[in-house]
């Protein structure tokens, strides 16, 4: 989120149907009070992060899914430690301004300034944590490994995306009297999967090499490409609030000739990339140059109505296939591991889970949403095995089960939608009970698919897996 006029904006996303004042100009006597609500913020995000985490690993569930429920937990929905006016939300919801008030000894009009400057640049860094994170899968998707795996995966990845999102789309639509743009939102949220998660499976199972493996990562990293160009899609659509047939020609044409420029481009950016870091001699010299043009390619793609994301997703890519792209790689994680969970834990603080508590009757028609979202999600991926075409004998529920876990890419999706200010609290809810649970669902199936017990231990892991969150 970025201030811009007189608008708050989310990676190009004016808030729909609201002006929001400029708050982020605390007056000068309340700025140290407004850093001390940063600081206090921060320690809270990432005690979270790493309890949740942490948990989630000893359960052997991805750490990601512990940073959501961290969040969640410290959020709207539990503890209101980290609250935000977007959400809803006034000062006096959140737990921290009585401690920054007795601090500070600041008045109540004081409190409500310090609490909107103080949600605000945390939400900047989380926008920031969003780019990075794309650059960073940007970097682990070998564009090279695309070009191994064939015709299978790439049709594996377009059923994965089409069936799930036209599904989730006309349901909502039809079913449920959503209205489109939420409906397309949140049905582009259902296209996602997360190549971390599977990845890891198979390693564990040693199945990472095997055919079944080779298209379910192949079609998990198309579909990442897909998604991303999908989310540029339906993001933009939120800023005009109407569904344009040319606009959405123009944003898939748009969208794909940036990402294909930018790789085309790419290669001859690789070679001058390398000749300056090689002749710098400061620290930073690879790193700082790399993140100057993840920068560059955000603001392009955001310049001409794209995704920030995007550039960046495109910077990865292009700087995949640079020599010097491990060492990159390297001096990446701990700037992600510095900004990432900061998104990931305001999506889950943002997340109000209330409103899908059965006992309140109002909250049931997001409760039915939840599951048809989940049924979708499910059956949307699974019948992307029998999409294999060429491949007799082949395990087609084991490729299907693989690509059904949305992880951190479906949390991309619903941090932006939430941003967006289109999805009402009960889609919103309903769009993350469905990413965790198909995160949760999709390992024990993976091993079931495949025969194998939980304890199979992979001979391989793919060093794109070093870097999972």
């Amino acid at each position: 989120m970025v201030s811009i006029g007189a608008k708050l904006v989310f990676t190009g996303l004016p808030w729909a149907g609201h002006d929001f004042p400029l708050l982020a100009t605390a007056s000068a006597e309340n700025a140290p009070i407004v850093l001390s609500g940063v600081l206090l913020s921060l320690v809270i995000v990432y005690f979270a992060s790493k309890l949740g985490g942490e948990v989630s690993k000893a359960l052997d569930f991805p750490p990601v899914l512990g940073e959501l429920i961290g969040g969640v937990l410290v959020g709207a929905s539990a503890l209101h430690l980290l609250v935000f006016p977007e959400s809803g939300a006034q000062a006096t919801d959140s737990l921290l301004m009585p401690v920054l008030q007795w601090v500070g000894g600041l008045s109540p009009e004081a409190v409500q300034e310090v609490f909107a400057s103080q949600s605000e640049i945390v939400s900047v860094l989380a926008e920031l944590g969003v780019i990075i994170l794309l650059f960073e899968i940007g970097l682990e998707s070998d564009l090279r490994e695309l070009q191994k795996v064939g015709p299978q995966a790439a049709i594996v990845a377009c059923v994965g995306v089409v069936v799930p999102f036209a599904a989730g789309t006309v349901g909502l639509m039809t079913l449920f009297h959503v209205s489109a743009i939420p409906a397309i939102f949140a049905g582009a949220a259902l296209t996602a999967t997360s190549i971390g998660i599977t990845s890891k499976v198979l390693s564990e199972l040693g199945q990472l090499k095997s055919r079944e493996g080779q298209i379910i990562v192949g079609a998990a990293v198309i579909d990442d490409v897909l998604g991303i160009i999908v989310l540029a899609v339906v993001a933009s659509l939120a800023k005009t609030g109407e569904v344009d047939v040319m606009n959405v020609i123009y944003l898939i044409i748009s969208a794909t000739a940036f990402l294909l420029g930018a790789i085309l481009l790419g290669k001859f950016f690789n070679q001058a990339f390398v000749a300056i870091a090689d002749k710098l001699q400061t620290r930073g010299k690879l790193v700082i140059p790399a993140l100057s043009f993840a920068f560059l390619l955000a603001f392009l793609a955001n310049a001409i109505h794209l995704e920030a994301i995007l550039g960046a997703f495109a910077a990865g890519l292009v700087l995949d296939e640079t020599d010097r792209r491990k060492e990159l790689d390297q001096q990446i994680i701990p700037i992600a591991d510095i900004l990432v969970p900061i998104f990931f834990v305001t999506v889950g603080a943002k997340a109000d889970l209330g409103v899908l508590n059965p006992a309140v009757p109002a909250n049931r028609e997001g409760l039915v949403i939840a599951a048809f979202l989940i049924v979708v999600a499910i059956i949307g991926k699974v019948v992307t095995g029998w999409a294999a075409f060429g491949q007799p004998g082949i395990n087609r529920l084991a490729i299907g089960v693989g690509m059904i876990p949305r992880g951190e890419v479906g949390l991309v999706f619903a941090g932006i939608g939430s941003a967006s200010g289109v999805l009402s609290k009960p889609l919103e809810a309903a769009i993350i009970a469905m990413v965790i649970l198909t995160t949760f669902l999709a390992p024990p199936f993976l091993r079931v698919a495949f025969g194998q017990s939980g304890d199979a231990q992979g001979l391989e892991e793919p060093a794109a897996l070093e870097n999972e969150a």
